[in-house]
């Protein structure tokens, strides 16, 4: 029986999810974290708000497979949108993640490139992908996500907020994403490395650009709950 960990940075990725659990959810602590485990659309699922960044993410994905024994791990919140045409409250389902901020060039290795492993690039499992975009091409979700659009693509993962265009062309260089964030690559890390199939989902609360703190200021709240009705769109699915 499929059972998913769902992973958001912050409470506001995780709040509307944790209230679909139900009364009934029974709430661990483990740590320094609370881990929600409870059904959403009839799915049972481990809920939890990770902190913001690398370590906390995959700390949390680790923890949710092995002591939770979750089977598939979805990752749900904000990002900067990267991708030509993207725009905020747009979405984005991660095709594969990597890290931006990684950096061996100095030993040869090549921008991004993990080394002394073969794999750079953590590729998220194709069903969950699918039943994402199934979501968009529903008639009856329209209303819902308020005509914004999906793609699938790169997720690129770093311990920055990106809000300088230089910046993002530089990670445009390297990794080619759909969008930036802080903490995605870091969870397809420990899945890959656990065998565990993932998705990334994510709603995008800014551009990554001189205006991106204060688009996010002003979004980052919408753009992570429709990112948890994505969410719950697939489960819906699955």
């Amino acid at each position: 029986m499929k059972k998913f960990g769902i992973i958001g940075a912050m409470e506001k990725e995780v709040a509307y999810l944790k209230k679909l659990a139900g009364d009934t959810a029974v709430v661990k602590k483990v740590g320094h974290q609370d881990f929600v485990e409870g059904e959403i659309c009839g799915t049972p699922v481990v809920i939890v708000k990770s902190g913001v960044g690398k370590v906390n993410a995959a700390l949390c994905a680790q923890r949710l497979i092995l002591q939770f024994g979750v089977t598939h791990v979805i990752n749900t919140g904000i990002a900067g949108a990267v991708a030509k045409g993207l725009g905020v409250l747009d979405f984005v389902v991660s095709t594969d993640a990597m890290y931006h901020d990684m950096d061996a060039t100095a030993w040869g290795y090549a921008p991004a490139q993990i080394p002394q492993m073969d794999v750079s690039q953590f590729p998220a499992d194709e069903a969950l992908i699918q039943a994402a975009l199934a979501v968009f091409t529903d008639g009856d979700n329209e209303e819902l996500f308020g005509g914004h659009k999906l793609i699938s693509g790169r997720v690129a993962s770093g311990d920055q907020f990106i809000g300088d265009t230089a910046k993002k062309q530089h990670i445009i260089e390297v990794c080619n994403p759909a969008c930036v964030e802080m903490e995605g690559a870091a969870i397809a890390h420990a899945c890959f490395l656990n065998n565990t199939p993932f998705v990334i989902l994510r709603c995008m609360s800014d551009c990554a650009d001189e205006n991106g703190k204060s688009d996010a200021d002003f979004s980052e709240d919408t753009a992570a709950e429709m990112s948890a009705k994505l969410v719950v769109g697939l489960l819906e699915r699955l």
